[in-house]
């Protein structure tokens, strides 16, 4: 039996590819064009129906890099809602490399639409750059300020993230404390590790050793579903 000590090692040596594979992906243009794209074919619907609405805002871990779009989380949490005929549609706007300065920038034009739920998961790419960590504390606040301002209804959940040791205890501890934190500080859910359970597990991430497997993502949703399900 693997003490837990050398557990956490390998999870996070596990964990530092896998960020650092966060840099590829689709274009911020595609992401935009495939929203419009699903507003527009949904508009009617949804105005008829009263079908709310679930955006997932984040990196390639949302996105879903390396599978078919249906199979990142995203895409498996719709598959759970179809299955209870729940009026909700989900959309995937995860971009690859993302960063909280990014998410920032890109923001406003996707609260241009009414959102129900909004699912938050960013920052990892901040912590493996070594960005200073008020800058990623300030994004954030920034991109959750912003869809308060565009739907205050709107309610928030943001997905907590660690790193590896790398840049220092104090800089991967103070990290791990910005996403409790915040989401005290805004009354908003919290998913408390979002690749708990898939971080560090060879099996449960696809062969670049980087990105979950469908069965990887399947664990990541539950863990999403977990906490978006009393919302719903």
């Amino acid at each position: 039996m693997i003490p837990s000590s050398i557990r956490t090692v390998l999870k996070f040596c596990y964990l530092l590819p896998l960020m650092l594979g966060i840099s590829c992906g689709d274009s911020p243009n595609k992401i935009k064009s495939d929203i419009e794209k699903s507003n527009l074919e949904e508009d009617t619907a949804k105005e008829s129906t009263n079908v709310k609405t679930i955006l997932f805002f984040g990196n390639s871990l949302t996105a879903g890099m390396g599978l078919e779009p249906d199979k990142a989380f995203p895409g498996i949490i719709q598959e759970k809602i179809d299955s209870l005929s729940l009026p909700f549609r989900v959309i995937n706007a995860g971009l690859s490399g993302e960063t909280t300065a990014s998410g920032e920038n890109r923001i406003d034009w996707l609260m241009n639409q009414e959102v129900d739920i909004f699912v938050l998961e960013l920052g990892a790419n901040d912590g493996l750059r070594g960005i200073p960590l008020s800058e990623t504390r300030k994004n954030l606040q920034a991109i959750i300020n912003a869809v308060k301002v565009k739907n205050p209804e709107t309610k928030i959940v943001l997905a907590g993230m660690q790193i590896p040791p790398n840049m220092g205890q104090d800089y991967t501890s103070e990290f791990r404390r910005i996403f409790p934190e915040l989401a005290a500080e805004n009354e908003a859910y919290l998913i408390p590790f979002l690749l708990e359970n898939v971080a560090g597990i060879p099996e449960l991430n696809q062969a670049d050793g980087i990105h979950p497997t469908e069965e990887g993502q399947r664990i990541v949703a539950q863990n999403v579903w977990n906490i978006i399900r009393p919302i719903l």
